[in-house]
């Protein structure tokens, strides 16, 4: 399965993910270039659907439902995991609350579209408040393979850096993080995250070492990703 990434707004990230002339159109706000690409690359747009029901992320739906005629999936009736079948591929579709009520992730052979659960150096903000929700999801993610490539929401990249470079000044791979990404499409790998990422870093042993020398509560996965989100 392939992926395309469409840029719109000042830092949204939409995708078209297609397996041979069959695709699926997710939080698809660049509406004249996912149509363009489509019908360049013979690519029938079956489904339109988003990672969430955020007013950024669904700006495009209606315009590309009526120039397609595609299948709307709503986010918000995916309470549980499901499978979407495009071509002679499947995608799976992971229920992953707790940037929003309705968050979801869509998984590919090897990738993941992430929406604002995880983004390309950071996470999004818990506006459910529920931090637990959260942090279950973003654990359902991060055991996938190291290769597994990241294709996020938004582009934060050079703020996500900033911040954990404030964290954890001494990280060797932030540099080279940010030059990786510096270029189209914006996309990491979990491997990458699982190195400068510091929301999802919380069984690094220099992420554990700054939190205790901080005195927060460090014991558990869970206090070191609740006592992360709380002082940074």
């Amino acid at each position: 399965m392939l992926v395309k990434q469409f840029k719109y707004s000042a830092d949204n990230l939409g995708y078209l993910a297609y397996s041979g002339n069959i695709g699926i159109a997710i939080d698809a706000g660049n509406v004249k270039d996912t149509l363009t690409f489509a019908k360049d690359n013979n690519i029938e747009i079956k489904y339109v659907t988003n990672t969430h029901s955020h007013y950024d992320h669904i700006p495009g739906n209606n315009d590309l439902l009526k120039e397609t005629g595609a299948e709307f999936i709503d986010c918000k009736g995916i309470q549980s995991d499901k499978e979407i079948a495009l071509g002679n591929e499947i995608m799976e579709v992971f229920f992953t609350p707790g940037h929003s009520e309705d968050s979801i992730v869509f998984k590919a052979e090897d990738f993941l579209i992430t929406g604002d659960t995880l983004f390309n150096g950071t996470i999004g903000n818990c506006f459910t408040g529920d931090l637990n929700a959260f942090f279950q999801s973003l654990k359902r993610l991060i055991v996938f393979p190291g290769n597994t490539k990241i294709y996020s929401g938004h582009d934060y990249v050079r703020e996500a850096m900033e911040i954990a470079r404030s964290i954890d000044k001494d990280n060797p791979h932030i540099e080279k993080y940010i030059r990786k990404l510096s270029a189209r499409p914006i996309v990491s790998t979990l491997d990458d995250e699982l190195l400068v990422n510091p929301y999802i870093r919380f069984n690094d042993p220099g992420i554990i070492d700054i939190l205790q020398k901080k005195n927060v509560p460090a014991s558990t996965e869970f206090e070191r990703f609740k006592s992360i989100m709380e002082i940074y």
